[in-house]
C-alpha cells in the first residue's frame, strides 16, 4: 500500500533572497515538486540556492484543475511544496483550494515560518500592534474603501495598496480622518525600502500626483478618538466585555469583537477592564 503524500506550504522572501529560512530551503529540496505563482520568479531563488526540484505552475487562473491534479500526487506518496512569489502563501496569494482539497481528502499539511510583508509592516510601522486586523488588497470604490476605514477605527489596520491607487486612497483616508496616523511601506527588505510616516492628511498631500512604484503595504493607526476610548463614557461597550468574560471569553478577542460593534475603542475597553479588575 503506497503511503499518502504531504503538502508542505513554504513562505519566500518578500524581497531579499537571503531571507529564506533554511528549513523552507530543506523543504524545497526535498519535495518531488514545487508548485508555484510564476515559474520563472521562483526559479531566482532555487537557482541562487541550487534547488533543481521540479515546478509546475499553480496560480489564481488554474488553481482547481491543478489542486485536483497535486492532490492525486500526493495520494500516490508524492511530497508537494507550495510556495506564492513573495511571502507566505494564501496570504493574498493563491493556496486555499489546494489546502482545502488536501484536508478533505485526509492528507497531511505542514506549513513552515518564514517572512511575511504583513507582519514586517506592522512591526516597522511603529503604530499599534496589540489589537490589529489585516485587510488584504484595499477595495479600489471609494464608498467601499470607506467603509473599510471605518471599520477598523478602533484597531491598526494593515493592507496591501497598489502603486497606482495609494494616492487615491489616502485622500479618501484623509477625507475620513485627516489626523489618522499612517504609515506607508514601500519595497520591503529591498534596496529601495522606504517608510513613511504621517497623518492621513500629511501623507495624502505628500503622494498626491506623485508617480509611486514598488510593493505598498499600508498601515493605518486606530483614530484618536477610539485611542482614547471613542466615546467619554464607555458604560454600555465596556458592561458588554465584562459579560463576555465572565462567560469564559478571551479579554483581548472580546474587547475587539466589541469594539467592531459599538465604535468604541478596542485599547481602551481592554485597558478599562483591567484596569477595575
Amino acid at each position: 500500500m503506497t503511503t499518502p503524500g504531504r503538502l508542505v506550504v513554504c513562505p519566500t522572501p518578500i524581497g531579499n533572497l537571503e531571507d529564506v529560512t533554511l528549513r523552507v530551503l530543506s523543504a524545497l529540496r526535498d519535495a518531488d515538486v514545487i508548485a508555484c505563482e510564476d515559474t520563472r520568479h521562483s526559479k531566482r531563488l532555487l537557482d541562487r540556492y541550487s534547488v533543481t526540484t521540479p515546478l509546475v505552475s499553480y496560480h489564481e487562473h488554474n488553481e482547481r484543475a491543478r489542486a485536483n491534479e497535486l492532490v492525486a500526487r500526493m495520494q500516490g506518496g508524492q511530497t508537494v511544496a507550495l510556495v506564492s512569489d513573495a511571502g507566505m502563501p494564501l496570504v493574498s496569494d493563491p493556496g486555499a483550494v489546494l489546502v482545502g482539497a488536501c484536508v478533505a481528502a485526509g492528507l497531511g499539511v505542514e506549513v513552515l515560518p518564514g517572512p511575511s510583508a504583513v507582519l514586517v509592516a506592522l512591526a516597522v510601522s511603529g503604530l499599534p500592534s496589540e489589537v490589529w486586523r489585516f485587510g488584504g488588497f484595499l477595495p479600489r470604490k471609494a464608498g467601499e474603501l470607506t467603509g473599510v476605514l471605518a471599520a477598523a477605527s478602533g484597531e491598526t489596520l494593515v493592507a496591501f495598496e497598489s502603486p497606482r491607487r495609494i494616492a487615491a486612497s489616502l485622500a479618501v483616508l484623509a477625507a475620513l480622518d485627516p489626523d489618522r496616523p499612517v504609515a506607508v511601506c514601500r519595497e520591503l527588505t529591498k534596496f529601495y525600502e522606504e517608510v513613511v510616516r504621517g497623518t492621513a492628511a500629511g501623507l495624502a498631500e505628500r503622494y498626491a500626483g506623485q508617480d509611486v512604484k514598488g510593493e505598498i503595504v499600508l498601515v493605518v493607526g486606530p483614530a484618536a478618538a477610539a485611542e482614547d476610548g471613542g466615546q467619554a463614557d464607555l458604560g454600555p461597550a465596556l458592561q458588554a466585555l465584562r459579560d463576555l468574560v465572565a462567560a469564559g471569553a478571551k479579554p483581548r478577542p472580546a474587547a475587539k469583537v466589541v469594539a467592531s460593534l459599538t465604535g468604541a475603542g478596542a485599547n481602551a475597553l481592554y485597558a478599562a477592564l483591567t484596569e477595575r479588575r
